[in-house]
């Protein structure tokens, strides 16, 4: 099953958890067991796992990749978001995560994260289920 959404992204550089959005993908699938692959098909965005329970840590995240790769440095392209380009390729644009229980399978802080980084911007979420036939997946508990 696949299946698209939208994320509106409210400022140049956010990241915004979308667990409950792919966990509702996963649930409308029907899928008990199984993968979800999740893509940002975008060259200045990516995604992430990381902790969901305290807001902190995504400024954290922002402001560290902040200094990894500034806005301004000597780019040579021409559009002028060489930064998020770089940052989105350290991020990357696509995650697995587990289905198990008809339910996306994380850890207990864990969320999704999709990570802006040239916005504020509309952008797409491609999510792709994949059932398990062979009955479930090694090693989960179900």
């Amino acid at each position: 099953m696949f299946e698209q959404f939208e994320v509106r992204t409210p400022s140049h550089a956010c990241l915004i958890d979308i667990t409950s959005q792919v966990d509702g993908v996963v649930s409308r699938s029907g899928v008990r067991e199984g993968i979800c692959h999740v893509v940002a098909p975008h060259t200045t965005a990516g995604l992430t796992v990381n902790e969901n329970a305290d807001p902190t840590v995504r400024s954290d995240i922002l402001a560290e990749l902040d200094k990894i790769v500034p806005w301004e440095d000597g780019y040579e392209h021409a559009e002028g978001n060489s930064a998020a380009h770089i940052k989105s390729s350290l991020l990357g644009q696509s995650v697995y995560l587990l289905i198990s229980g008809g339910r996306l399978r994380l850890g207990t802080w864990q969320g999704l994260f999709f990570a802006e980084f040239d916005g504020p911007r509309t952008r797409k979420v491609w999510v792709q289920v994949i059932a398990d036939t062979q009955g479930s997946c090694p090693g989960l508990p179900v």
